[in-house]
């Protein structure tokens, strides 16, 4: 299997789900879980889960939340050698509220302590980061760091885009700066349309390949994703699944792409994979399922 490096956000997860319709301005009877999370960390939980070597490269804080999160990375197998502590910070927290047919109704992330990953830390890294076979990154990066990251990159960066204020990073580095290099951007449609100002999947995944991404995938929920090459586009269907919980499912589906990447499986049919760990993640109260492991190509 591969060396994989993934940089980005580690969160601790407070996820409530409601037993019926929401209320506004009144208590929900549901159920409230705690959990392991933050973009990149769920990206690089299900390449270990598929058999990676994983480094895993962010910042925690000194508080009780980022001693459980190295603990629990630990015991999962990531390396966490190129990891920082920040023993004055807090480490990131991230709620959520889904509704009874388990889709998110709103959310909060506190990733504050994120912004340490500057171009200096990453440029720090370099050397091993550049001896994987590949960089999985989210866009909680601060976008100077997220920037510096797809210049100095000689491996296949993948990223994903995590919410329509933080993907716009992406552009931004892509527009202004003619040395940027991405593999792969993986966005839901919210963010692809939000992020390009187009009406539709194909008019944004256009032009985000003419900015000079390789590979886009947009998913739709449902409705399953949009896939977008220079020399080729296609569309796949979403699989059957009794959803429990659709956070961290974005997140598995862009593992299931790199995965299939690392195991030469032609675009766009990536994406296939890409929906299986998907599929996983939405039986999951959890925002990674260990079931992920089953996938097989």
């Amino acid at each position: 299997m591969a060396t994989i490096s993934v940089i980005g956000g580690a969160n601790f997860d407070i996820s409530a789900g409601l037993a019926a319709p929401f209320i506004a301005n009144d208590s929900n009877p549901g159920h409230v879980s705690l959990g392991y999370g933050g973009v990149a960390r769920n990206m690089a939980h299900n390449l270990s889960l598929l058999g990676h070597k994983v480094h895993f490269i962010s910042i925690f804080g000194g508080d009780i939340f980022g001693g459980l999160m190295r603990d629990y990375c630990r015991n999962i197998g990531l390396d966490l050698s190129l990891s920082d502590v920040l023993k004055e910070e807090r480490t990131g927290m991230y709620l959520c509220i889904n509704n009874h047919s388990g889709d998110m109704i709103a959310a909060v992330a506190d990733t504050e302590i994120i912004n340490h990953i500057t171009p200096a830390f990453i440029e720090k890294r370099a050397g091993e980061l550049n001896q994987s076979d590949a960089i999985v990154c989210d866009t909680n990066l601060p976008a100077e760091s997220l920037r510096y990251l797809l210049e100095s990159s000689l491996v296949p960066v993948f990223v994903d885009g995590v919410s329509t204020t933080k993907a716009m990073r992406i552009i931004d580095a892509m527009q202004h700066s003619k040395e940027a290099k991405l593999h792969t951007l993986k966005l839901n449609l919210k963010e692809a349309l939000t992020i390009t100002g187009k009406q539709t999947p194909q008019e944004a995944a256009e032009k985000i390949i003419n900015l000079g991404a390789e590979h886009v995938y947009i998913t739709l929920g449902g409705e399953g994703v949009y896939c977008r090459s220079e020399e080729d586009d296609c569309m796949f269907p979403s699989l059957p699944a009794e959803v429990v919980n659709t956070t961290g499912a974005g997140d598995a589906f862009l593992a299931g792409v790199v995965h299939a990447v690392m195991q030469n499986v032609p675009f766009p049919q990536t994406a296939q994979y890409g929906l299986m760990a998907a599929r996983a993640t939405l039986l999951s109260e959890q925002a990674v399922n260990s079931d992920i492991a089953n996938i097989l190509l």
